[in-house]
C-alpha cells in the first residue's frame, strides 16, 4: 500500500525582496532556457513571483497550496504569445523551490 505524500511546508518568510527576487531570476532563466527566450517569460516571471510572494506574506506556507494559488491566479494571464500555461509555470516554481530546498524532482525520489 503507497503512502501518502507529506506536505512540503517553507518556513515562514525571512526577505521578501531576496525571495522575490530569486524566484523570479530562476523562473526567468528556466523559461528561456526550456523553450525559447521570449519577451514575453520575463512578464510570466514577474507575475508568478508576485503571485507566489503574495500568497507567501499572507501566511501560506504550504507548497501545494501556493501551486494552487499560481495556476489559480495565472489562469487570468494571457498566454498567447507564449509556449506556456498556468500549469507548466506553477510546476516550474514548484520544481525551483524543491530544488533549492535539495528535494530531487525526477521520478519521486528525494
Amino acid at each position: 500500500m503507497s503512502q501518502p505524500i507529506p506536505p512540503i511546508v517553507l518556513p515562514p518568510i525571512e526577505n521578501v525582496e531576496v525571495e522575490a527576487n530569486w524566484l523570479r531570476h530562476n523562473l526567468h532563466q528556466w523559461l528561456n532556457e526550456e523553450f525559447l527566450p521570449e519577451t514575453i517569460n520575463e512578464t510570466i516571471a514577474y507575475r508568478a513571483s508576485q503571485i507566489f510572494i503574495r500568497h507567501r506574506l499572507e501566511g501560506e506556507n504550504d507548497l501545494g497550496s501556493l501551486v494552487i494559488a499560481i495556476v489559480t491566479e495565472m489562469q487570468s494571464f494571457d498566454f498567447q504569445k507564449s509556449f506556456y500555461s498556468e500549469f507548466a509555470i506553477a510546476n516550474a516554481v514548484s520544481d525551483l523551490i524543491l530544488k533549492s530546498l535539495g528535494i530531487d524532482t525526477c521520478c519521486g525520489n528525494n
